[in-house]
């Protein structure tokens, strides 16, 4: 979904990176939001954080990832086009709780998926609609689970993204170590027209050049509630604007809150 307005040559480097990842997070767009772009080093454990590997062996790529949350013991909540698509292939697991993204914390097996039944792929352009799934683990984990953020704070209110995805715009370099962000909740002007709305958050990188990029999709973006605890307000969902790279424009992440109902009513008949 994000591409490059720059010199010709970087950017087919872009579109060719961008159409490999696209297939690895179920899309078949001219980017994904994945990876965070000169974002840093977790600073701090997020025992919630997790990972879903896959590939898409036909586009040339055997190592891709997608982020996902923690919500409670044995579900994960990650964006849907991270788990539906037409080239795209699950290992079948869930890593949780680890600072690197190939070692540590929790292995389960997938139990199921459950994609909401409104989601629609923009595959032409354009941002996804109600992008967001829920995984059931096939057993519980002992990990943490992130709470939910009852609303979304005001334009301007801080926020934090996490990710796994490529650290540069141009290639497919994923991270070992857990990457974040500083970001903050944007209004719907600072995202492109018909982007942002009442389901889809506009956010907006603190750090110049920097947002999340290919391989950070499904990943939380998180804000701080009662007794300044994080809590679980957006999942990555693609860029906020089209014809940018990953570093240049806005993100846009599925809100939480908005989804809250579907997300509790579907674990509680899927228990």
């Amino acid at each position: 979904m994000f591409s490059v307005k720059s010199v010709r040559g970087r950017v087919a480097r872009v579109t060719a990176v961008g159409a490999l990842a696209a297939a690895v997070c179920g899309i078949v767009m001219t980017g994904s939001a994945g990876a965070i772009v000169n974002g840093g080093d977790a600073t701090q454990r997020y025992p919630f954080m997790a990972t879903i590997p896959e590939s898409a062996p036909t586009k040339g790529i055997v190592d891709g990832t997608c982020g996902a949350s923690l919500i409670d013991p044995q579900w994960v909540l990650t964006a849907a086009h991270c788990v539906q698509g037409e080239y795209l292939v699950l290992d079948g697991t869930v890593r949780v709780g680890s600072d690197h993204r190939k070692s540590g914390g929790t292995v389960r097996a997938i139990d199921r998926i459950i994609v909401h039944p409104g989601y629609v792929n923009s595959y032409k352009g354009g941002a996804n609609k109600d992008d967001i799934a829920l995984i059931r683990l096939d057993r519980p984990v002992a990990e943490r689970p992130i709470a939910l953020a009852k609303q979304a704070g005001r334009p301007g209110t801080p926020t934090r993204i996490l990710g796994f995805g490529t650290t540069s715009d141009t290639e497919l370099t994923f991270a070992d170590r857990l990457q974040e962000l500083e970001t903050r909740r944007g209004a719907t002007a600072e995202c492109a027209p018909d982007y942002a709305d009442s389901t889809r958050l506009c956010t907006i990188s603190r750090v110049p050049k920097a947002m999340a990029c290919f391989g950070d999709s499904g990943g939380p973006q998180l804000q701080k509630g009662k007794h300044e605890q994080w809590e679980l307000v957006g999942v990555t969902s693609g860029p906020g604007a089209p014809d940018f790279a990953c570093s240049d424009g806005p993100g846009l992440y599925s809100s939480v809150p908005a989804f809250s109902d579907w997300i509790e009513k579907t674990i509680k008949r899927d228990a």
